[in-house]
């Protein structure tokens, strides 16, 4: 008899401890392509994309994606250059960069996914739209990304990509 209940008692922690796991991995919801980036604060996402531009390193097949998508946008602050290479690592284009490494290596993004997405955080920094020739313009690196900017070059102080 102790045998069974000690039988009993073991099946009951194991299916315990399964039920667990299961209930832990139906509850870590990892976003699929389908949703969006939600942009809330520009300032904190932009110190967060830049974090992803130098810490996320893409593969071969991930490096076709993003040069996919980035290089058939021109870059917001100089027309004269895909977003993809830019004419200077300033915190516009990191942030973008950035952005574009998480999609694609977090969620799998596709080009179009990521060029909708960082077309989007351009916007949401500034809605007004950039003119193209950012750097051309005294000034213009220094301005906030919502007053035509690049947000500065140093990644120190995003209190300019405001």
């Amino acid at each position: 008899m102790a045998r069974i209940s000690e039988s009993a008692r073991i099946i009951f922690i194991s299916i315990l401890l399964v039920l667990s796991v299961v209930a832990a991995l139906a509850l870590e919801r990892k976003p699929t392509r389908s949703q969006p980036v939600k942009f809330f604060d520009a300032p904190s996402q932009a110190a967060e994309f830049i974090g992803y531009s130098r810490s996320i390193r893409l593969t071969a097949s991930q490096l076709k994606v993003w040069g996919a998508a980035l290089g058939s946008m021109s870059a917001p602050c100089c027309n004269d250059f895909p977003l993809s290479t830019c004419c200077c690592p300033c915190n516009l284009a990191k942030s973008s960069w950035g952005l574009a490494n998480f999609l694609i290596a977090r969620r799998g993004a596709t080009a179009d996914q990521v060029r909708d997405s960082v077309a989007a955080w351009l916007a949401f920094v500034n809605p007004a739209g950039f003119s193209g020739d950012v750097c051309a313009s005294s000034g213009g690196c220094a301005r906030r990304f919502s007053h035509n900017g690049c947000g500065g070059m140093d990644e120190r102080n995003l209190l300019s990509a405001r």
